[in-house]
């Protein structure tokens, strides 16, 4: 066993000396996988085991390969302006809105290994960060959002929501189909957008002509509201005037109910004292109906004859005749006058 021992240790020092073992590295935001082309111990193939960013490991040279994928966020950036983005040409986009028109438009594409998956990437997806970048992520992100963003009709693409709605729908379509593959989508971005030339030109003649349509509908709608306010004030200065008229009806009607009330006091005093002195006549009516009535006359006949001289010649059988005088009423009437003067 000591031999044994002391000839491993001497391959091993060999292998070292003739390149046989070698190290491999990890990058501080990288992981590593090793796959082993043949297996002294255990299985060969993909070892389901990943190797920690920022680390040195020791391998056999020849029977062991080695990957690393970088798990920091990835942008894919596809678009139409040559010189920046994933491609140095133009790599916008293109597709047909729903309703049939032509459009090109500015995707980029954020997304990042999942670290503890990385061993069945290299095992199924790829090999490394380039290849699972072009062949996998850049595939499947040039054609399913297409159909996604083609939903929308052309005039929505003006719609800041309406965009990013679809954005969001395209992230979460591309996640369900990256997750087995151990890819995780974080974002997917919108950026510029453009349409065919002539339509385009189109829209922009619609723009301005929208444009002078809501000029002249903010035009309308303040002289709509001037007119309102003119109106409100009219409003105003008819209540104001209806208000004085009925103020003015309101104080006539007060000094007229007044000057009823006090007329309908006068005239019931004048029939309260018409009906008094109705009564006192009925009254005196009856008392000149007695004996002392009767006297009362004579007094009165007698004081409106007193000191006048008076002749009676009474007239019958067609001269005169003093038969028919009776001289004592007379007398007598003149003697109680005397009486009731002393």
């Amino acid at each position: 066993m000591r031999n044994l021992s002391f000839f491993i240790i001497l391959a091993v020092i060999l292998c070292f000396v003739q390149g046989c073992i070698v190290p491999r590295t990890t990058g501080t935001t990288e992981v590593g996988v090793r796959t082993k082309k043949l297996a002294l111990f255990g299985k060969k193939g993909v070892e389901e085991k990943v190797y920690e960013p920022g680390s040195t490991f020791f391998f056999l040279a020849f029977i062991n390969d080695w990957h690393t994928f970088d798990t920091k966020l990835q942008n894919l950036e596809m678009t139409r302006k040559t010189g920046r983005g994933d491609r140095r040409t133009r790599d916008d986009l293109l597709f047909k809105t729903i309703d049939g028109n032509d459009i090109s438009l500015d995707v980029i594409i954020a997304y990042r290994i999942d670290p503890k998956m990385a061993w069945k990437i290299v095992q199924e997806v790829a090999r490394n960060d380039d290849e699972l970048r072009d062949k996998i992520v850049r595939t499947i992100a040039r054609s399913k959002p297409r159909d996604i963003f083609g939903e929308l009709k052309t005039e929505e693409f003006y719609i800041a929501e309406k965009r990013e709605a679809q954005a969001e729908k395209a992230k979460e379509i591309l996640q369900d189909m990256f997750q087995p593959m151990g890819i995780i989508v974080e974002k997917v971005l919108t950026k510029d957008y453009g349409f065919n030339p002539d339509y385009q030109k189109a829209i922009e003649d619609k723009k301005v002509a929208d444009q002078k349509m809501e000029k002249n509908k903010s035009a309308q709608h303040a002289a709509l509201e001037e007119y309102k306010k003119k109106l409100e004030e009219a409003r105003g200065e008819v209540n104001k005037l209806v208000a004085d008229i009925d103020g003015v009806y309101m104080k006539a009607k007060i000094e007229v109910d007044a000057y009823y009330e006090k007329q309908k006091l006068i005239a019931d005093a004048i029939k309260a004292e018409g009906i008094a002195e109705a009564k006192g006549i009925r009254e005196m009516n009856k008392a000149m109906a007695s004996a002392g009535g009767e006297a009362l006359v004579k007094l009165q006949i007698a004081e409106a004859i007193q000191g006048k001289k008076i002749v009676l010649l009474p007239v019958s059988e067609g001269g005169m005749n003093l038969k028919t005088t009776n001289i004592n009423d007379i007398i007598n009437t003149m003697g109680i006058k005397s009486l009731s003067s002393k």
